[in-house]
């Protein structure tokens, strides 16, 4: 018997029981940290709920209030966390490109993995108060750990966080080898840079980009969607075609994805 979709998921149900935003680092932290992200839910009197989490192509620092603050590397595929009892939790995303300068090997070694905070971040460490505010913790103390573990400027990892931005915001960078070309490195090098800045393939992070617009597109219009002149839209051969890539990163077809959101009037 198949499983039952929780109706939660759906038309926007979730709003009912949690609450998220997002919030602008500092500017002097800016070349570092991307946004800050916070969420709390409130699921008492409910069963569990299982949130899904898009692959995003940062690294995270992330705190909750149930266990030690993490360093999560990118993850290539869905993230599911189980939500029960009220909670909070709040993540640093960091630039893609620029977290080489904290660690003492690939950003790439980080790939799929969540490791406790204090085997990456030298001390003196500290949790924030998960109680201070909407957001969960206190965004300035956060903020003075991370100007206190802030290390030596690292040219190269900017630059390939440049060449990230460049491929996010270019519809024209869709193949490796002409991202390569647009950077002025041969592909090869390309690809080991991304592996030792980014933690990901070019080409990987190619696809998450532009099946990124997918969601932008559902959030601004809702699950009524033309898949065939959307797929066309983003350069795929044809709808099939988008339907592989979305669900063998999203893990479910964009279709059964797009439920999830409220349909617009």
């Amino acid at each position: 018997m198949p499983d039952v979709r929780d109706s939660r998921e759906l038309g926007g149900a979730w709003a009912a029981f949690q609450r998220f935003g997002f919030a602008a680092p500092a500017p002097d932290l800016a070349p570092v940290v991307a946004r800050y992200w916070w969420a709390r839910w409130d699921l008492r009197g409910q069963p569990p709920y299982r949130q899904l989490i898009v692959p995003q192509p940062s690294v995270q620092l992330t705190f909750a209030d149930d266990g030690p603050p993490l360093v999560r590397g990118v993850p290539r595929g869905r993230v599911v966390f189980v939500l029960e009892g009220t909670g909070a939790r709040f993540g640093v995303v960091f630039r893609p490109g620029v977290f080489r300068r904290f660690l003492d090997r690939p950003v790439a070694d980080l790939t799929d993995r969540a490791l406790p905070a204090s085997e990456v971040f030298d001390p003196p460490w500290f949790v924030p108060d998960p109680a201070v505010d909407g957001a969960g913790v206190d965004v300035a103390a956060v903020e003075d750990f991370l100007r206190g573990v802030r290390s030596a400027a690292d040219p190269v990892g900017d630059q390939v966080a440049g060449w990230v931005d460049d491929i996010r915001t270019s519809s024209g960078l869709r193949r490796v080898d002409l991202a390569a070309a647009h950077c002025g490195v041969h592909p090869r090098r390309l690809q080991r840079l991304f592996a030792e800045h980014v933690g990901v393939s070019p080409k990987w992070l190619i696809r998450r980009y532009r099946l990124h617009e997918v969601t932008e597109h559902l959030t601004g219009r809702g699950p009524d969607v033309d898949w065939a002149g959307l797929a066309a839209d983003l350069g795929y051969v044809d709808q099939a075609h988008l339907t592989r890539d979305f669900t063998a990163m999203f893990g479910e077809p964009p279709t059964s994805y797009a439920a999830r959101y409220e349909a617009q009037e």
